[in-house]
């Protein structure tokens, strides 16, 4: 069962700004994890997060593209079996948590 992937407004916008073969990148592993986005414990792809440098991203997952740079934060809503993008951003630093940060308290997503 591939789980909908839903995208919060400014997800939509990090995607969009992305080069041609970052999209298709990113896409292809949105693609593979949607069918199993749980966590690594769990079986899954989805990689935990916690709470690290003043940012409470427990409950999150995170899909690290190493070849391209870009890691993608994501929170599964399991009572309807939604993938909710929060951010996707550079792996570079860390301020792709920073922004996953307020994004989850702007949308009360903790």
């Amino acid at each position: 069962m591939k789980w909908q992937v839903v995208y919060l407004p400014e997800a939509k916008k990090d995607f969009k700004q992305l080069g041609g073969n970052q999209k298709i990148q990113v896409l292809k592993a949105l693609e593979k994890v949607s069918s199993n986005p749980l966590s690594v414990f769990e079986g899954g792809y989805g990689k935990p997060l916690g709470n690290r440098d003043n940012r409470n991203l427990s409950n999150f997952l995170k899909i690290k593209l190493r070849d391209i740079g870009i890691r993608v934060v994501y929170k599964l809503v399991r009572t309807e079996t939604h993938m909710l993008i929060v951010v996707i951003g550079a792996i570079a630093d860390s301020e792709v948590y920073e922004t996953a940060n307020k994004r989850i308290q702007k949308y009360k997503l903790d």
